[in-house]
């Protein structure tokens, strides 16, 4: 991979000398937009504020920790000295959304001391404005008197001033992030995962996440009153739901601010967030569609058991790289292929193995004939969330990949929410942690860095949230984190027409997700309809972002409609550019991206329930350039509700810069675009 680091005007933050500064302290966003007040209180405890064009939008919240051995870092502050900083760069993501990426911001970093009655600890934090919004992070420094912070909980406050409306999910439920979005007042949520999206009456969008999430528990956000939340950590079973020595530093707390829905899709604050690539050249991971023996165990066809049923048979897997190695397809995805799937597997685990294959399938012979076609096997690795049998196998199973050239493994970890079996302490010990918490954080990240030794990227699912990481480790490719396209397998309308334009601005920004889209039948199991028409499973490719995009249907449903499989087969997995041209949370959304290998662009997205007519704007084309656009619509009649859904209408014009298209969008809909230069 070529140097990420690409600088265009301060190659690096170079801080000042510390200086001792009264409180309040204030710092700018680089256009000024933003401003940040930092001060203490009547009670001597850390606060900040924000304000945003003269509007306040956080009012003075608290900073701080409680922790569970002593008294906490939350009174008795005072702002000893401050350093300001101003970086500007452009860096280059291996693969993604886009191809470079500008990191322009404002540095202030406090620090706190604690008067001698409360402890007489430090505690610094740093904040980085962007013109796009804001993240900051805890510094515990190396001090007397304390070594390591026991955690019982952060004080980290995020009291929003305006009215809003809020979309979310609920955190610490038993399915982790796999829920239907609620679109509530800021005022109704109680306790929710991030991203948590919010639009305000003058439309300013903001969304609050984090980044940089390594070796601690993930936040969820707890309205304490009003609109006023507090930040409250993912649960450990050891009592503490952190534990680190100093020195550290927390994740950061982020809130993408923006005047409408584009800016919030587009921005790239928590990446920037992360630190820069420590793998080194990760060339070997190429983005790709794939296919796969997936969706008739997710519809009851086949069974990950061994049996009459099983999916994972040498011969359908061959008949699958056929297809694939035909239809130029890089990869094809095989569950159930190892021994482990007979008994009671979900939330147990213990009877896998990840090196020995079922008695009907081949496991070398299988990966040497998928390399003469020229297309890659994509493992799996179910664990039942058991990440103690997982870990002890974990070197030996990523070691066997690589060796047989498996370079990309979907990982699973099917529990309940605090369902994690992790090892204990003792040899057999074990305990019971939950999937977002400080010790399933940790075990990902082992994940990730055991399969870079041997060259095997990583796609997890019921995975801990995604918060920029792909950035430091670029084999961590894609994640599901959210409600995927196999609900619609389990009922009728199972996600419902607004799923796909609400993800988009919330599940969506944390990062890629695996959602699997490419089911042209529109039919789960026992024939239940999906909330989509034909035209929207082409548009997902657009709307729902993953450097590798499964065609999640079976190869025969996908060759009955060719000239939607040929969409499929063309449009890419990595982009050099990606603009959302139309769209509002939780209605509609249509991106223009371009590809990265070539000249074309691509134009699609997804609609909700409500049907409406859109006048897009051609504005991102090259000057002077005519292109052929091949449109794939909703045809005449269509909607999700009906075996209307299966319309589709096709139509070729020539465009170019400042042309508008006006394009309908039947309920439950979708389109997408592919414009080529015309020759």
């Amino acid at each position: 991979m070529r140097s990420l680091m690409f600088f265009t005007a301060v190659a690096a933050a170079v801080p000042a000398l510390a200086q001792p500064a009264p409180a309040p302290t204030t710092v700018a966003s680089p256009d000024g937009a933003l401003v940040l007040t930092v001060a203490t209180d009547n009670d001597q405890r850390p606060t900040w504020s924000l304000s945003r064009k003269g509007q306040l939008l956080i009012a003075p919240s608290k900073l701080g920790f409680i922790l569970t051995d002593r008294i906490g870092l939350q009174r008795g502050f005072a702002i000893e000295s401050v350093e300001r900083a101003t970086g500007d760069a452009t860096w280059e993501l291996p693969w993604g959304e886009r191809r470079f990426v500008r990191d322009r911001h404002e540095e202030l970093l406090v620090r706190f001391r604690q008067n001698e009655s409360w402890g007489g600890h430090l505690m610094n934090v740093r904040f980085r404005l962007f013109d796009d919004g804001i993240g900051f992070r805890y510094e515990l420094p190396e001090q007397p008197g304390l070594t390591t912070a026991n955690i019982a909980d952060e004080l980290t406050e995020f009291d929003i001033a305006p009215a809003g409306t809020a979309w979310w999910i609920p955190g610490g439920e038993w399915n982790r992030y796999e829920q239907v979005y609620q679109e509530t007042p800021i005022e109704g949520v109680a306790t929710a995962h991030t991203p948590m999206t919010i639009r305000l009456a003058d439309g300013t969008h903001m969304a609050f996440h984090e980044a940089a999430l390594v070796d601690y528990a993930g936040m969820w956000l707890k309205r304490a009153e009003g609109r006023k939340f507090r930040a409250t950590l993912s649960p450990s079973s050891q009592g503490p739901r952190v534990v680190r020595d100093l020195p550290f530093a927390t994740p950061w707390r982020t809130i993408r601010i923006t005047d409408n829905a584009a800016g919030l899709v587009e921005s790239d604050l928590e990446l920037n967030l992360n630190e820069p690539n420590k793998l080194g050249d990760t060339s070997w991971f190429k983005p790709m569609k794939y296919v796969g023996i997936w969706w008739g165990m997710i519809r009851g066809d086949w069974s990950w058991a061994e049996g009459p049923k099983h999916g994972a048979t040498t011969e359908r897997t061959k008949a699958t790289i056929d297809f694939a190695a035909k239809h130029g397809f890089g990869g094809v995805l095989v569950e159930g292929w190892n021994k482990g799937w007979n008994g009671n597997w979900f939330g147990h685990g213990d009877e896998y193995s990840f090196t020995q294959a079922t008695p009907d399938f081949d496991l070398k012979g299988v990966t040497d004939y998928a390399r003469k076609k020229g297309v890659q096997l994509i493992g799996h690795h179910e664990t039942g969330g058991n990440i103690a049998v997982y870990e002890a196998q974990l070197d030996d199973a990523m070691k066997l990949y690589g060796q047989l050239g498996v370079g990309t493994v979907k990982t699973g970890y099917v529990a309940d929410a605090g369902g994690i079996i992790a090892p204990g302490d003792t040899p057999g010990e074990t305990r019971m942690e939950w999937h977002d918490g400080q010790r399933q954080v940790q075990h990902h990240l082992k994940v990730v860095e055991t399969a870079a030794k041997y060259r095997v990227a990583v796609n997890p699912h019921e995975p801990v949230k995604d918060t920029g990481l792909r950035r430091t480790y670029p084999n961590w490719v894609a994640r599901e984190g959210a409600r995927g396209m196999e609900y619609n397998a389990w009922g009728a309308f199972a996600n419902g027409p607004e799923h796909e334009p609400t993800l988009v601005y919330t599940r969506m920004l944390s990062g890629p997700m695996d959602f699997t889209p490419g089911v042209l039948s529109l039919e789960g199991a026992n024939k239940a309809p999906l909330a989509s028409t034909l035209a929207k499973q082409l548009g997902l490719y657009l709307a729902i972002y993953s450097p590798i995009q499964m065609a999640a249907d079976f190869p025969e449903s996908l060759a009955a409609h060719p000239r939607e499989l040929d969409f499929i087969k063309r449009v890419p997995a990595d982009w050099a550019e990606s603009r959302l041209i139309a769209g509002a949370v939780g209605d509609y959304a249509i991106f223009a991206r371009k590809d990265r290998r070539g000249a074309d662009w691509y134009v699609g997205g997804v609609n909700d329930g409500t049907a409406r007519t859109l006048d897009l704007a051609f504005d991102f084309l090259e000057p002077g350039k005519t292109y052929t656009a091949t449109i794939y619509k909703d045809g005449e009649g269509a909607t999700y509700l009906t075996d209307a859904r299966h319309k589709i209408a096709y139509e070729t014009i020539k465009v170019k810069k400042g042309d508008t298209y006006k394009l309908w969008l039947a309920p439950g809909a979708g389109a997408a675009i592919r414009l080529a230069p015309a020759k």
